[in-house]
């Protein structure tokens, strides 16, 4: 009766711990902001958007005229000539010098290209948001990275902790074996059993502290820095259910948003392959001077021309045509991807909120489990102090605590890692 109340006091607790929602402690959101500034993914990332910045600055300059300067020279042999009677006399007239030079500065405008240059600047804003989402989801799983790195090392530590308190039984033991050896209550063998298992645990601590070393190695390659973790899987979410989680990992959710990204680039890459065979309207002019006019060819003179030009593609082999077709079957492809994410969604919703659900349950469970364990491991030692336990029992008794505490420390871990997991999927911004 005992152990099915602990059991539903310590599920009351962690369901309550689940429905409050607790705010990440300080020194984690400074981790992940430093990360942050510091990765260099990150950095390549906002290099993105300022690639993507200008490509829109681009595009929206063709808006304005080109303008532009032209020098020339040519030399041109032969040329037309002829001898006329001038004055009494014969001579002979060129018609177009051999040296002929030209300087012209010309301009070319678009007045109208019905709707061909705002849909590429369309375009280009929507490469623009997808760059930006893309550095949010970056930020998103940098985040994760850094948070789960934070909670691996909290969970080393704290099984750190439980062999130290497995080695220092072992060791009063040690002192107790030894004692008894030289009353002649015990056998060297039960002190070399009981060595050979400090020696065994001293293993495990140090394949633990080189775990440790490892996670602080991979926190200073993503934040720059090697600072400690805490001592308490502190992270926690508000309680809710699969289809609540679903709808907020829809609204908030990077992943969701670069996939309505891509489904808006394809839709505006269909809006120009609309305007491939429209026409467009342009005025043009050039001024500057050259020579080659009668009657003196070689004298400069300042010459313009100005104009207006309405061109309509005629033909273009059905190109157009299949262009659209190709961009339409890309946004729906793009569509459907949209729903596969959904649906792979729901999937990892449903999965993180039975891996929260299920080491609740278990915590609840190895609570009564480690009582019991350490009442065990109590009356085999004053069995074993008085001479009428061995050496065995006690050993065994001591394995059991372990076990039960390394049992809980990894449900509480693993019911950590879920409601990161869970936070992931709904895109929640825990480090604001």
């Amino acid at each position: 009766m005992k152990k099915i109340v602990l059991g539903a006091c310590l599920f009351i607790i962690a369901t309550t711990a689940i429905n409050a929602q607790t705010p990440v402690n300080n020194q984690l959101k400074e981790l992940i902001n430093q990360s942050f500034g510091y990765f260099p993914k990150l950095k390549e990332a906002q290099n993105a958007i300022f690639t993507a910045e200008d490509k829109v600055v681009l595009t929206d300059l063709n808006k304005l005229p080109n303008v532009g300067a032209q020098f020339g020279y040519n030399y041109i042999t032969p040329v037309s000539k002829a001898t006329l009677p001038i004055n009494g006399n014969n001579q002979e007239i060129k018609f177009i010098p051999n040296h002929n030079y030209t300087s012209t500065v010309n301009a070319n405008y678009t007045i109208a290209d019905f709707g061909r240059l705002k849909a590429s600047i369309e375009r280009s804003k929507v490469d623009l948001q997808l760059a930006k989402d893309n550095i949010e989801l970056i930020k998103n799983q940098l985040a994760n990275q850094v948070a789960t790195i934070y909670y691996n090392m909290v969970y080393l530590q704290k099984a750190i902790g439980i062999q130290d308190s497995v080695l220092l039984f072992l060791n009063e033991n040690k002192k107790i074996v030894q004692t008894k050896i030289t009353n002649g209550e015990a056998l060297k063998l039960d002190l070399l059993n009981i060595q050979a298992n400090i020696d065994n645990e001293e293993n495990k601590k140090i394949d633990l502290m080189n775990g440790l070393q490892k996670q602080q190695n991979l926190l200073t390659y993503t934040t720059g820095t090697s600072a400690k973790a805490g001592n308490s899987f502190d992270f926690d979410i508000t309680k809710t259910t699969s289809n609540k989680a679903l709808e907020t990992s829809v609204t908030n959710n990077v992943e969701f948003k670069l996939a309505k990204d891509k489904v808006d680039q394809a839709v505006a890459d269909i809006a120009i392959a609309k305007f491939q065979d429209k026409p467009s309207l342009n005025v043009y002019g050039a001024a500057g001077f050259k020579n080659g006019y009668l009657p003196d060819i070689y004298q400069f003179k300042l010459n313009s021309v100005a104009g207006i030009s309405f061109n309509i593609p005629l033909y273009m082999g059905s190109r157009t045509k299949q262009q659209i077709k190709l961009q339409g079957h890309l946004a729906t492809q793009q569509q459907l991807a949209f729903s596969s994410l959904n649906a792979s969604y729901k999937k990892d919703i449903d999965q993180a909120l039975l891996d929260i659900q299920t080491n609740v349950d278990r915590i609840g469970n190895t609570q009564a489990q480690i009582d019991l364990a350490k009442y065990a491991q109590q009356i085999a030692a004053v069995r074993f102090k008085n001479g009428v336990g061995t050496n065995l029992e006690l050993t065994n008794a001591s394995t059991n605590v372990q076990r039960a505490e390394l049992n809980r420390l990894q449900y509480q871990y693993q019911l950590c890692l879920a409601k990161l997991e869970l936070a992931k999927l709904m895109g929640s911004v825990y480090w604001q």
